[in-house]
């Protein structure tokens, strides 16, 4: 029971912050290339506690007061679900000054919320497949606004079951599949991914190129070993504890509305395995460990932390450690123009286009 709590917070703070949904991907990609992505992840995140406490303690003071007025106890006031929405916060509005006006920005703050959602759910989807399937779009459908259209036709179409009748025990079992299980799956080796193959090194450097600031030890040991340790708990947690989704404290659904819950879980959750084995058989390589190096080499090409240019002689002439020197020497000031070919003065020097790392020009 006590898992369960911590499986739904984890699961509340990912679709408040939109964690492992790619909006913040999408939206981060339109961003300059020396915006501070440190200080914007700070904000965000201080912003997204703050408001969830205080609509946490609004939404139990309600609760507590509509229990007390009930005498009964505030676990049989209303269970988890959209109830709290439409159930709770209309009741605690009824009872305030002017409740109509109130219960008209509460709900039209809801509809402002919901917009901004689809915004950003739809952007994911069309910034997906026009990375993915540029020359495919450009040709079918002409115009980035048709492909919007599109996606948004079709989303709409997908969506009509949950204003039905029964849309209620459908959205709920779209929530109880969709909204937990997958998303710390893919948040999981989306951590994997970039911490530890792409390399929590690298992706250190490339924030230090674009924010002129390396990220604090911190930030690393998060990337590297208790964000994937507590992610993939929780979600053990949750698989261990799982229980079958019902609507309120009497229905149960069937075993037909199961297996398309898991269905619905599967559409991205295979997504990973089927396209990890896509990428391992196109890889190059004679042998499958050959392959399977070349499978998790990162595709993005690293720029040179010295001169900032992709495929320079740097690389070639310094070995990692030297140029993570270099590059301190450099954010103190000591150096100011890296030689691209140093040369030695030593008469008994027969290659002069050896490299040497002491042959750089130092201020005056």
């Amino acid at each position: 029971y006590y898992f369960k709590v911590w499986v739904n917070a984890a699961a509340q703070t990912f679709n408040s912050m939109g964690i492992a949904f790619g909006s913040m991907i999408s939206f981060a990609s339109y961003n300059k290339y020396e915006n501070n992505i440190i200080q914007d992840t700070l904000a965000v995140s201080l912003v997204n506690a703050i408001t969830s406490l205080l609509v946490g303690i609004f939404a139990f003071a309600t609760l507590g007061n509509i229990a007390y007025e009930q005498s009964t106890t505030v676990q049989d006031v209303i269970t988890d679900g959209p109830g709290l929405i439409f159930v709770v916060y209309p009741q605690a509005m009824a009872k305030m000054p002017a409740s109509h006006l109130w219960s008209v920005l509460f709900f039209f703050m809801l509809l402002c919320l919901a917009l901004n959602s689809q915004f950003a759910i739809v952007e994911v989807v069309v910034t997906s497949i026009q990375d993915g399937f540029p020359n495919w779009i450009k040709k079918k459908l002409m115009c980035h606004e048709v492909l919007v259209l599109v996606i948004c036709v079709v989303s709409f179409l997908c969506g009509l079951p949950n204003v039905t009748n029964g849309g209620m025990y459908f959205f709920q079992l779209i929530d109880h599949y969709a909204a937990s299980i997958s998303i710390m799956y893919l948040a999981f080796f989306e951590v994997i991914a970039i911490a530890w193959f792409y390399g929590v090194k690298r992706l250190s450097r490339n924030i230090l190129e674009m924010t002129g600031k390396e990220p604090s030890w911190y930030f690393k040991f998060c990337w590297y070993l208790a964000a994937p340790v507590m992610i993939f708990s929780i979600w053990v947690f949750y698989m261990i504890g799982y229980t079958q989704p019902r609507y309120g404290d009497d229905y149960f659904y069937p075993a037909w509305a199961i297996a398309i819950g898991w269905m619905i879980t599967s559409s991205s959750i295979l997504c990973i395995p089927i396209f990890m084995i896509y990428v391992f058989s196109k890889a190059e390589g004679n042998t499958c460990w050959e392959k399977l190096k070349t499978s998790i080499k990162p595709t993005i090409e690293d720029s040179c932390p010295l001169c900032k240019k992709n495929g320079c002689e740097h690389t070639d002439m310094y070995d990692e450690h030297e140029i993570d020197k270099m590059l301190a020497e450099k954010r103190n000031g000591d150096i100011i123009t890296f030689v691209a070919n140093p040369v030695t003065n030593s008469p008994n020097n027969t290659a002069p286009n050896s490299p040497n790392p002491n042959n750089r020009i130092l201020p005056p």
